[in-house]
């Protein structure tokens, strides 16, 4: 006899990399899932529409094409009851705030309020939502800590993540609503964006195209394999140590981050050898909104026993290099 699903959970871009790997973790644990995104064009859809395709072979997942900057779009959300709200929908990239900041508030501001508007009036208790180490701004002591002061943010996406913090924080006193804000460090893995480091150079390594290292390859990331944030929302949610979290207060912050720091040019010696082939470099200084390290404190997350597992970047760089050769668009 199969078992009904344990809760109902709407998880906003679930087309993207990390909302894909999330929602494919949590309906392999028996949770119905609505999965909403805009199917924008910041990077190839095709990606996206493969992401889908793998979680609609399940019959507890339904996903709707809706952009949560159009408030009204939402309300054929009203009838699922959910249980939880996880927010992973965004307008990513830092670069790319410099060229397209309209986008940022459209997406990050506009979008967070309704949805977490929509939250409030359809009495949905729990929140999880993406935050981003670039929130830290160019703090100079390491490693950050939830506890820093944030209020030195670096470009517009880093602002619009500030204000979701702080409208979660505002709900979450007024209205009784938990509001759980995750700071993700340099996520990679299969399935990965395509304009973040490791795609981008394992793409042109093996087109023997050129690659752009920023900071003379002098970069220091804290990178986190997308499997430990897997675990986590199944620690959270399956398991319910979200009830952990939130013993104290309605409202929190975590920093999400595996320890796996490593230069930028040693990260690409790691890709030149699962590649089996030499890069082509082009070494340019530091650009606008760059910051040359992050670091983070990962202490609180160990408090609340969320991080059980850990991938050394020389494991998830591999892994990533045999998924892009195998199913890369």
């Amino acid at each position: 006899m199969k078992q009904s699903p344990k809760y109902k959970v709407l998880i906003t871009g679930a087309a993207g990399f990390i909302g894909f790997h999330v929602a494919k973790q949590l309906l392999e644990e028996n949770h119905f899932c609505v999965g909403i995104d805009n199917l924008n064009d910041y990077y190839d859809k095709r990606l996206k529409l493969n992401r889908t395709k793998i979680l609609q072979k399940n019959k507890n997942y339904k996903f709707f094409k809706i952009d949560l900057s159009k408030k009204k779009q939402l309300n054929i959300l009203s009838k699922y009851k959910f249980d939880f709200v996880i927010n992973l929908a965004a307008q990513a990239g830092v670069r790319y705030a410099f060229k397209n900041p309209d986008s940022y508030i459209k997406s990050n501001v506009v979008g967070f309020t309704n949805l977490i508007s929509f939250i409030k009036d359809n009495n949905i208790k729990k929140l999880i939502f993406a935050s981003t180490s670039s929130v830290y701004g160019d703090i100079k002591t390491f490693p950050w800590s939830e506890s820093d002061k944030i209020n030195s943010p670096l470009t517009i996406y880093s602002s619009s993540k500030i204000f979701n913090e702080n409208l979660a924080y505002s709900y979450s006193k007024y209205y009784n609503i938990q509001c759980l804000g995750l700071r993700f460090f340099t996520v990679y893995g299969e399935f990965g964006r395509p304009d973040m480091s490791i795609y981008n150079f394992t793409k042109n390594i093996l087109e023997n195209k050129p690659i752009t290292i920023f900071n003379n390859g002098n970069h220091m990331r804290d990178f986190t394999h997308v499997d430990i944030i897997k675990d986590i929302f199944s620690q959270l949610i399956t398991k319910q140590k979200i009830n952990n979290v939130f013993k104290k207060n309605n409202f929190e912050v975590l920093n999400i981050a595996g320890g796996n720091k490593i230069k930028l040019l040693d990260l690409v010696l790691l890709i030149e050898k699962y590649c089996k082939k030499k890069a082509k470099k082009i070494f340019l200084g530091m650009q606008v909104g760059d910051i040359e390290k992050t670091q983070a404190d990962i202490r609180k997350l160990k408090k609340f026993k969320l991080i059980k597992k850990n991938i050394k970047i020389s494991t998830g760089v591999k892994r990533f290099v045999n998924w892009y050769k195998k199913y890369a668009v």
